[in-house]
Parts: structure tokens; sequence; C-alpha cells
């Protein structure tokens, strides 16, 4: 009488799977924060670049038309024809709505000049920093959820 040998198996026993499947979680529960963490130090430097690019384009906006503009739309582009005082055509479009790479951006007319304030959209999670800057060309920061003002330490 012939004796028949047990096909033998292949692949991974289900222990093996969940060691490997255990493994790889372990390794993104470590990775995971710091990865969300250079992201938001990565969108705060894009914020700060941001404010730097709107303090260019206010002073290009008043050397042409001899006063700063009232918002962030008058340094847009125009909706059609040539740029204007309404549509100087100074920022793109996503920025002249007010926001950009996971921050708000505000600005206003003072009496002697503008603010500007960029603010995460969602707080420690798209930015944990808020920022300021006006005519002086400084640009303040602030650690917190609230909007930074000219109070704040400044960035060197």
């Amino acid at each position: 009488m012939k004796t028949r040998n047990a096909p033998k198996t292949r692949g991974f026993s289900l222990i093996e799977l969940l060691i490997v499947i255990s493994i790889i979680l372990i390794i993104l529960a470590i990775a995971l924060p710091r990865f969300n963490k250079a992201t938001m130090s990565a969108r705060e430097m894009g914020a700060t670049a941001t404010v730097k690019t709107l303090q260019s384009a206010e002073a290009q906006y008043y050397s042409t038309f001899g006063r700063y503009p009232q918002s962030l739309t008058e340094l847009g582009k125009p909706s059609s024809g040539s740029p204007n005082a309404s549509a100087a055509d100074l920022i793109s479009g996503d920025l002249a709505k007010g926001e950009k790479g996971g921050y708000k951006y505000t600005l206003q007319a003072t009496p002697t000049g503008y603010q500007i304030n960029a603010d995460p959209v969602a707080y420690n999670n798209t930015g944990s920093k808020t920022f300021y800057s006006d005519q002086s060309g400084e640009i303040h920061q602030h650690f917190g959820s609230e909007p930074a003002t000219a109070s704040d330490p400044e960035i060197k």
C-alpha cells in the first residue's frame, strides 16, 4: 500500500502575518506625529513667505496707485481687462480669496498703512502660530490661536 505525502503548504501563518502588521503599526505610531509636525512647520514657513509676498505687493500697489489697498481682492487678478486699482494683478487668485497653504490671510487698511494677519485654518493641525505684519515690514508671530499683533515677538 502506498502512503501519500501530505501536500506541503506554502505562505505565511496567521501568527506571522499578525506580527508583521503589528510591527508596521508601531512604526507608523512613531513616524506619524513627526511627519505631522514637519508638515505644520513647513506650512508656517510658507505663511511667513506669503506675508513677505503680500508686503511686496503692498509696496508695488502703493507706488502705482498712491495708496494702500483696502482688501486682498484689490491685489488680485482682474476678472476682465487690464489691471487697475480694484484688481492690480499682483498676487495669485487663491491668495486674493484669502486662503493658501492651510492659512487664512486678512488685509485691512489703516489710517497710516495696512495690517496683514495670517491665521491657521485649523489651529494645531495646519499651524500653531499666527502672524502679523504692517507697513513697517516686520513680521510678528504669536504662539497660540489668538491673532498676532504688533506687540508679539518679531521674527528675526
